[in-house]
């Protein structure tokens, strides 16, 4: 199949910042689809790139809010505009289902939207209470932190690649992004029609080669550093930020549960739990692998959930018309069906599912649901990022709600129930950084107004929502005194002077103006 990038790719190559003469063409999961090559970056490449973000930066930090709004709204429409060739190029690289690669472009230009929309409201200059009224004028600026690193992994290769960078430059800062070498091309076409949009070359650039390598020397040289990916190597880019004393986002992994509480609509349960649990083949930070339902309905939700599972269609091509695609990397498809494995070999059953698919694709593995899972086994407490879930019942709420917060992870959870104030007050004993009440995922990571990250182990920090966006500017305060000084005045005497701001500070109190 013939795409834009396939058409055009020489000429997107001026995206990647390279001197190497060498390129790089990953292997599609899809086993009739070919990935076109691109250029590899040195060491030396990420300096450059650096360099000159600093120089196009210190101009884009003087353009208006309004301006740089202008561009998100661009943004906005070209890449809705744009759906059939972002489509393309997201399932060529990753196998996912093409409905599931449209989640990637929804969540992209939602993310534009409200950037265009509250942006100028979030950055502008704010008035805050002063040492004394009328006396002092205190204002808070939001100044950029600079320049951006963003490391964007390959199950979420146009959104994590770009809507990170959609805030930082909003916020006034230029990003280089170092995208997983499987995905490129996803994060080379959202640079594209960022500048399409408007956005000055050079203020977002791509590196391009081995991760450690790069990543490192990223981290080395940026103001600021957004990580998408495993806490393992979370743990070692917060390490080497914070010996740089700079700031760090940090979306790392999840094994996130879901509670089905007894009065739960079943039909709605497994709707859910479908599009929770498989999503990208659960190649997903927020995909549920951890459903536990009340004991006194256990078996028919069972029975519903993989009834539904064994209807699902699994291809692995291009296009509309099927559920489920494939794994996207030989390694992953590796780790989950030992995952599988390993959990049948601790006793676990198989319910439905459990298998590899060679006759569908190289990578594709049937979706699974595994039961008789105890707290013991590794597919409990470990992250499988794939098509795996386990379900298992509970006798109380209590229960339910132990049993969810026994994990070192903290970054999803969903609670299913008739009782909307019940399943609030469920949430807010979760220990996630996310709950979605009557939903698997999708109601709080398509709230772009609202933060979104994780707690314990699933790292640190928040995108979206004014927090997502102020991560990256530093707050300067700049106060004006008039009229009379704070040190001492009126000539009185140090423990005068004292006194009467005592006496100062205890009318204003009483007058409700302090």
């Amino acid at each position: 199949m013939t795409t834009t990038i396939d058409r055009n790719s020489p000429d997107l190559w001026r995206h990647v910042v390279s001197t190497t003469n060498q390129t790089h063409a990953p292997i599609s999961p899809f086993p009739h689809e070919t990935i076109p090559a691109f250029p590899l970056s040195s060491v030396a490449d990420v300096t450059t790139a650096v360099q000159r973000a600093r120089e196009v930066q210190r101009i884009w930090a003087l353009t208006a809010l309004k301006d740089r709004q202008t561009v998100m709204s661009r943004f906005h429409d070209i890449v809705l505009g744009h759906e059939t060739e972002i489509l393309d190029v997201i399932q060529r690289e990753t196998g996912k289902a093409r409905a599931h690669a449209m989640d990637e472009v929804l969540h992209v230009a939602m993310n534009a939207g409200y950037l265009a929309r509250v942006g100028k409201k979030v950055l502008r200059t704010e008035r805050r209470a002063g040492a004394f009224p009328i006396l002092t004028q205190s204002k808070v600026h939001h100044i950029p932190n600079g320049v951006v690193g963003v490391i964007s992994p390959w199950n979420y290769p146009f959104t994590l690649a770009i809507s990170d960078a959609l805030a930082a430059i909003m916020a006034g800062n230029a990003v280089v992004i170092k995208p997983d070498l499987q995905t490129v091309w996803s994060a080379i076409y959202a640079v594209e029609l960022l500048e399409q949009a408007g956005a000055p070359q050079g203020l977002v650039q791509i590196v391009v080669g081995d991760g450690p390598t790069l990543g490192q020397e990223l981290v080395a040289h940026v103001d600021y550093i957004c990580f998408t990916g495993s806490t393992r190597t979370g743990r070692l880019i917060a390490t080497q930020a914070a010996q740089r004393l700079i700031g760090a986002a940090l979306e790392l992994g999840g094994k996130n549960p879901m509670i089905v509480c007894a009065d739960a609509d079943l039909d709605k349960f497994v709707d859910i739990a479908i599009h929770s649990c498989f999503t990208s083949a659960g190649q997903l930070c927020v995909s549920t692998e951890r459903i536990y339902v009340a004991q006194e309905i256990y078996e028919l939700a069972v029975s519903k959930l993989a009834s539904r599972v064994t209807s699902l269609t699994i291809k692995a091509e291009m296009g509309w018309g099927y559920d489920i695609g494939s794994l996207t990397t030989s390694a992953q498809h590796e780790r989950v069906v030992a995952a599988i494995n390993n959990a049948v070999a601790q006793g676990a059953h198989v319910v439905v599912g459990g298998k590899s698919r060679p006759d569908i694709g190289p990578l594709v593995v049937e979706p699974t649901i595994l039961s008789h899972v105890s707290d013991q086994m590794d597919v409990a407490r470990q992250e499988v990022f794939g098509p795996c879930v386990f379900i298992s019942p509970f006798e109380t709420e209590e229960q339910a709600i132990a049993l969810a917060n026994d994990s070192e992870y903290g970054l999803s959870g969903s609670v299913i129930t008739r009782d909307v104030a019940r399943g609030r007050a469920i949430a807010t004993k979760l220990k996630c950084g996310s709950v979605n009440v009557n939903e698997g995922f999708a109601a709080t990571f398509g709230s772009v107004s609202a933060p979104m990250g994780g707690m314990g182990d699933s790292g640190l920090g928040r995108r979206h929502g004014p927090e997502g966006i102020r991560r990256f500017t530093q707050p300067q305060t700049i106060s004006v005194q008039r009229f009379m000084l704070i040190s001492r005045a009126f000539g009185m005497t140090d423990r005068q002077w004292s006194r009467f701001l005592a006496r100062s500070l205890k009318l204003m109190r009483a007058l409700r103006i302090r």
